[in-house]
């Protein structure tokens, strides 16, 4: 099970790596470690189990979060509606976005970084992401509103970027152009 003790902070150069493509089918470690990545976050969100292992609760995670290089995520979030999405992906890729932009009105936080960093992170309003399921399986999904910007975030892990790096050190504040504030 993996607790907040197996999670690296910023400042970590895996953190800053850009991580490895899994090969597929992956091996029954890779499997095993997405499905533990998965099992992390729904815990998280359990105040029972969150508080007895003392969890910090999240929505998503990238393997890199757990100093694994490797393109691996796990999502499990309810969206604007209330309707529960859950993934584990391998190898997952933005293949197309909108020209408009959003953002979390509530900015962003981070299992990896252990204080509150504010401002506004741009995103984009709506992607299509391409990957490979638990199951070897191909899918290809779009995505909108919250569960497009927590794909993004993980994503970013994936390149080694923070999401920090996307606001404007001048204006942290500063609305982005064509862009639609999302609740969570």
């Amino acid at each position: 099970m993996i607790t907040m003790n197996d999670i690296i902070r910023e400042g970590h150069p895996t953190l800053r790596k850009v991580a490895e493509e899994v090969p597929i089918p992956a091996s029954e470690e890779d499997k095993k470690t997405l499905q533990d990545m998965l099992d992390y976050v729904k815990n998280s969100q359990n105040p029972d189990i969150a508080e007895k292992y003392g969890l910090r609760p999240g929505i998503g995670i990238a393997a890199p979060q757990i100093n694994v290089s490797k393109r691996m995520l796990a999502i499990y979030v309810k969206d604007e509606k209330g309707e529960q999405h859950s993934y584990a992906l391998f190898n997952p890729k933005i293949v197309s976005h909108s020209i408009e932009g959003s953002y979390l009105s509530s900015g962003e936080g981070c299992l990896s970084v252990d204080r509150a960093v504010p401002g506004i992170v741009p995103r984009y309003a709506r992607i299509r992401v391409k990957a490979t399921n638990v199951d070897g399986e191909k899918i290809d999904i779009r995505l909108r509103g919250l569960l497009a910007i927590v794909f993004q975030h993980e994503i970013d892990h994936l390149n080694g970027v923070m999401f920090y790096d996307h606001i404007n050190e001048e204006n942290p504040y500063q609305e982005p152009e064509n862009a639609i504030a999302v609740d969570r």
